[in-house]
Parts: C-alpha cells; sequence; structure tokens
C-alpha cells in the first residue's frame, strides 16, 4: 500500500481531516491553518484523489486502511478524526473498525445510510472536458459551465486540473478509477455495533444529506454522538460558514477534553 500524500500544520494533538469526493488537501487548507493554532493537523488526500496514487479499487474499507497505515508511518497512536461527506462515511468505519485508534469524531453532512447515486454527471462533465483544447483557466471554466453551471462547483472541480511537464492539462485525480468504484462510495457505513466514541454529526441547513428521519439511525449507532445543524450552508458547510464550522468544532473538542 503506497503512502498517502498530505500536509501538515500547527502543533498540538492530532487530528486527521478526511475530505469528500473529487476533494483533496488543497479544499482544507484555511482551516487546517485555523485549527492548527490549537492542533497538529494533518490532511491527507485519499487514494485516487489529490497526489495521491491512483489505485483500481476504493471502498470505505480500504480507504479506513489508508488511514491506519497513514497514522502508523506518523507515529501517531491516536488521533481525533474529522470527515467530511466521502471523508466522514471513512471516518465512521475508521471508529468502527478501529476504535482504538480514533480519539474523537467528527463526521461532516454525511449519514452513515445508503444514498442514491450522486454526482456522476459530475464525472461525465469532467471526463468530457477536452483538456487538450483550452489554453488557459478560462477556457477550462467556459468548457466546464455548458456543462456545470454553478460556478462555485466549476471552480471546485477545477482544482483537480493540473499542467503536465510538457505544459498540458491533465486531470490529477483518478477520474476513471472513481467512476469505477462510484458504486462502492454509496454504500451504507452501518458500524458492526454501536460506537461510543464522542462524536459530533455537523449539517448544513441547506443540505439534505441528513434528513430529520436519519437522526434516529445516526444515534443509534453512535450512542455518545450530538447532532448540530449551521443555518443556510450546503453540503461544503465549512466552505460556507468557516468561522461558525470551526468555532463549533473547537468548542466539541475542548468539551470532550474537559470530561
Amino acid at each position: 500500500m503506497l503512502p498517502l500524500n498530505f500536509r501538515k500544520y500547527g502543533s498540538g494533538p492530532p487530528i486527521i481531516i478526511l475530505h469528500g469526493l473529487f476533494g483533496s488537501s488543497d479544499n482544507w487548507h484555511s482551516m487546517a491553518q485555523e485549527l492548527g493554532r490549537t492542533f497538529t493537523v494533518f490532511c491527507p488526500d485519499a487514494r485516487n484523489h489529490g497526489a495521491s496514487p491512483h489505485f483500481d479499487v476504493m471502498t470505505y474499507h480500504l480507504m479506513a486502511q489508508d488511514v491506519v497505515a497513514f497514522m502508523s508511518r506518523e507515529k501517531l497512536s491516536r488521533s481525533i478524526i474529522l470527515g467530511h461527506s466521502m471523508g466522514g462515511k471513512t471516518a465512521m468505519v475508521l471508529a468502527d473498525r478501529f476504535p482504538h485508534l480514533v480519539e474523537k469524531l467528527v463526521v461532516v453532512d454525511i449519514a452513515p445510510k445508503v444514498y442514491l447515486p450522486r454526482h456522476l454527471e459530475l464525472v461525465e462533465a469532467m471526463e468530457n472536458l477536452d483538456l487538450n483544447t483550452c489554453k488557459t483557466r478560462r477556457d477550462l471554466d467556459a468548457a466546464l459551465s455548458l456543462s456545470v453551471t454553478n460556478p462555485a462547483i466549476r471552480q471546485f472541480l477545477l482544482k483537480n486540473v493540473k499542467r503536465n511537464a510538457a505544459d498540458h492539462y491533465f486531470w490529477q485525480l483518478n477520474l476513471s478509477g472513481i467512476r469505477a468504484n462510484f458504486d462502492n462510495l454509496n454504500v451504507t457505513t452501518l458500524p458492526v455495533k454501536p460506537v461510543s466514541i464522542p462524536t459530533l454529526f455537523i449539517r448544513g441547513g441547506a443540505s439534505d444529506y441528513i434528513l430529520p428521519e436519519d437522526e434516529r439511525l445516526i444515534h443509534s449507532n453512535f450512542i455518545n454522538a450530538e447532532m448540530k445543524t449551521i443555518p443556510s450552508s450546503s453540503h461544503w458547510v465549512h466552505a460556507d460558514a468557516p468561522e461558525q464550522f470551526v468555532k463549533m468544532v473547537k468548542k466539541f473538542l475542548s468539551e470532550q477534553t474537559e470530561n
């Protein structure tokens, strides 16, 4: 198993941030800097994302094992784990299968349930983008706008476009690997037995990823969990309300430390 690419910030107790689908450690740079005032923050790129290795198989169990291997290489006996969306599901599997490694758990806008396939149209839009005809970032944005109308989502996706040594654009993430494993990313991550690790679920008030009826499922499987909502925030809660998000996370972690 090849090592994950990662960024490291700050000093203090360790916290590992696991990004979501199509994301990378870059997306959490500002948040990691802020949390780095109190913690040593590690932001790894998930397999098939960012500058991490590409693999044919991509499941939550394998991504959880990637984190275990990462912790071993960094000599972390335990860590706080914060995961958003796909990273949140990875974090839940890690807490279920390797509870001795998880000090506290923060899950951002995802529930441990089966989801209908989402964002497959974004994979198709990225696959259909002709990088060879684009000379500038503006060209990329204009071409992608034909299929992705939301400018914020376009910019999020285009962060994955890099230039190679020949000065040609390429997708850094493994699009074919993500597509081949897309069904694996929508499965349930219900624990084998209830997880007692102190857990904070944060949901976006304008997001439909965690519905009111999901709360019973969450509390029955994460028995030491609390639920917080950030009003008017989308699925990308930390990007929409960064100050409120970091304040909520720090409050939870400080209260748990005091207890």
